[in-house]
C-alpha cells in the first residue's frame, strides 16, 4: 500500500517528516530540490531543530529497570519553570565532544566552521545545525508532536492520516499525506538487558541502578563506586569522565574487551550475572563478587522504537532490536511510502542521511525504481541469514558504511535527471579518515584536544600518500 499509483509507480504530492534533528533537516532539504512535491511538512516536539544534539538539563525521568520493551507509550512534554515551550529529554550530556573528525561528520554541502575543534564539541554541533536548517526553517512545526500514523483510504487511494498535537495548547490537528519519513531517531526508550537479582536490587536501593540517557555530569558520582555495563563510544567516554572523580577504578562490564589494551583509572570486568541486593553487590560471569556498590550505569544502547505508528500491520518492530522488512535498512518492504533514514549503527550519520534522503526523494519523485518486493525481501532474509535478527542486523562499521553510502550515491545518480541536489561521496581521503578515525580521536585527546585539523596531528594526506603517524602519544584526560 502506499500512494502507488500502479505497481513500481508513486503518486506522492504531499510528504511528512517526522523529526526536525540531522536526518529530517536534511530530507527537507533533498525533497525540496525536486521541485515537485505539493507540500513538505516537518514535526518537531521540541522547540528547536537539532534532535538528540539539542541539549535539555536533566529532567526527572524513570528511567524503568530492567527496560526490553520497545512498545511504550509516547513520551510526555515536561515544563520547565519559566519556560515558554515545554521540553523533551534526550541523552546529550554536558562536556560531549563529537567522536568523528568533522571533515568526515559533516554533510557534504556545509563544511564545519574552520575554527571548531576537529572533534566539535555538542554546542558546535547544534549550532552547526541550527544553521544548516535556516532555509528549510518555514517548513518546520515546532512544539508538534506526532501521536499516530495510520493507514486511510482516500479516494480508492491509500494515504496516511498523520494526527500531531501542540505541546504548547494541546490542540489536536489531522492531516492526510502521500508518504511519510520518519526522522524520530532512535535515542528514546533505553535498553538495560534484565538480570538476576535486578528487580530486588532496585527495590532495595532505587537510585543505583540508571542509563546514560540521564546521565548529565560526573558530579554525583564523586567518590563513589561505579561500574558502567558497556564500552561502546558512550560508556568509554562516561567511564573516563567519571574516573575522574570516582572511586578507582571504575568498573567497565564489558562482553568483549577492549583492543587498544589497558584504560586509565578503569578496570574491565565481565558482564554481570546477578545482582546481590543483600551485599549491595553483584556476580559477574567469572565469578569474582564485588560488594558496596554505589552506581551501576548502563551504557548499553537503545530500542528501535515507533509509538505513533502501532496501527502498522506488519508491525515494524518486536523486540525493538532491530527494524523489519526494511530494504537497505530505509525503505518499508510493506508500506514503501515509509521511510526510516540512519537506523544503522557504526555509521557516520549526516552523509548517510544524505544519500538516503537523496534516494528516498528520487524514489518518490518516480525517477528511479525500486527493484520488486520478492528482490527487498531476499535482500533482508540474506541480511538477517549473515547478520542475525538482532542489533548486528543493522550494525555496519568500515568498510561497510563507506560501500553503502557509495552504492547510494550512485543509485540516486542514476536517476533519470541524475542529480538535483548531490549528496555524500567517500573519496579516498575520506575512506582513510573513517579507517583511522579511532586512532585520530585517540591523538586529539593525547596532546590536549585542542587540534583544529588532522595535519596539526601528524596525519598526512599529500599527494594521497596516505600514512598513520608512528609516533605515539600517550593518552590523557580529556579536557
Amino acid at each position: 500500500m502506499g500512494s502507488l499509483a500502479q505497481p513500481g509507480r508513486f503518486a506522492v504530492s504531499r510528504i511528512a517528516i517526522i523529526g526536525a534533528g540531522p536526518s529530517g533537516i536534511c530530507a527537507a532539504k533533498y525533497f525540496l530540490a525536486e521541485s515537485c512535491f505539493e507540500k513538505i511538512d516537518v514535526f518537531e516536539q521540541q522547540g528547536e531543530v537539532g534532535g538528540v544534539w539539542h541539549y535539555t538539563p536533566l529532567l526527572d525521568e524513570q528511567i524503568p529497570i530492567p527496560s526490553t520493551t520497545p512498545h511504550v507509550p509516547l513520551p510526555k512534554p515536561i515544563w520547565p519553570k519559566g519556560a515558554k515551550a515545554p521540553i523533551f529529554s534526550n541523552p546529550m550530556y554536558e562536556r560531549l565532544n563529537t567522536n568523528i573528525p568533522k571533515d568526515l561528520m559533516a554533510f557534504n554541502d556545509r563544511p564545519f566552521p574552520e575554527s571548531n575543534l576537529l572533534f566539535p564539541s555538542r554546542q558546535n554541533v547544534q549550532e552547526y545545525l541550527v544553521k544548516y536548517a535556516q532555509n528549510i526553517r518555514h517548513l518546520i512545526h515546532f512544539s508538534t508532536q506526532v501521536v499516530d500514523v495510520r493507514s486511510q483510504l482516500v479516494d480508492g487511494t491509500d494515504k496516511w492520516e498523520v494526527v500531531s498535537e501542540s505541546t504548547i495548547t494541546g490542540s489536536s490537528q489531522k492531516s492526510i499525506y502521500d508518504a511519510v519519513f520518519v526522522a524520530s531517531g532512535h535515542y528514546t526508550v533505553p535498553y538495560v538487558p534484565s538480570v538476576p537479582g535486578m528487580n530486588d536490587f532496585k527495590a532495595m536501593f532505587p537510585d543505583a541502578i540508571t542509563h546514560s540517557k540521564i546521565y548529565r555530569s560526573p558530579r554525583e558520582f564523586a567518590k563513589k563506586k561505579i561500574i558502567v555495563v558497556g564500552n561502546g563510544p558512550s560508556g568509554l567516554d562516561i567511564s573516563t569522565q567519571i574516573s575522574v572523580v570516582s572511586q578507582k577504578p571504575v568498573l567497565l562490564s564489558v562482553t568483549t574487551p577492549n583492543a587498544s589494551g589497558a584504560l586509565l583509572d578503569k578496570e574491565e570486568v565481565p558482564r554481570i550475572s546477578e545482582y546481590l541486593p543483600n551485599r549491595r553487590g553483584v556476580r559477574f560471569e567469572d565469578g569474582r563478587i564485588e560488594d558496596n556498590i554505589d552506581f551501576v550505569l548502563y551504557c548499553t544502547g537503545y530500542l528501535y522504537t515507533f509509538p505513533f505508528l502501532e496501527s502498522i500491520e506488519p508491525p515494524l518492530v518486536t523486540t525493538g532490536r532491530r527494524g523489519l522488512a526494511l530494504y537497505k535498512h530505509l525503505i518499508s518492504i510493506d508500506n514503501p511510502t515509509l521511510a526510516f533514514p540512519v537506523m544503522m549503527q557504526k555509521v557516520i550519520p549526516f552523509p548517510v542521511s544524505s544519500v538516503q534522503s537523496a534516494v528516498v526523494a528520487k524514489l518518490w519523485s518516480n525517477k528511479l525504481e525500486l527493484p520488486e518486493e520478492e528482490a527487498m525481501r531476499a535482500w533482508e532474509r540474506k541480511r538477517a541469514e549473515e547478520f542475525g535478527e538482532g542489533t548486528s542486523f543493522h550494525i555496519l562499521g568500515y568498510p561497510s558504511d563507506a560501500e553503502y553510502i557509495n552504492e547510494l550515491h550512485e543509485w540516486a545518480k542514476s536517476a533519470d535527471d541524475g542529480f538535483t541536489k548531490e549528496p555524500a561521496f567517500w573519496d579516498k581521503r575520506a575512506c582513510y579518515t573513517r579507517e583511522v578515525f579511532a586512532e585520530i580521536r585517540k591523538r586529539f585527546v593525547g596532546t590536549g584536544g585542542h587540534a583544529k585539523t588532522m595535519e596539526e596531528l601528524g596525519f598526512s594526506f599529500d599527494d594521497l600518500e596516505l600514512q598513520i603517524p608512528t609516533s605515539q602519544e600517550p593518552e590523557g584526560t580529556r579536557k
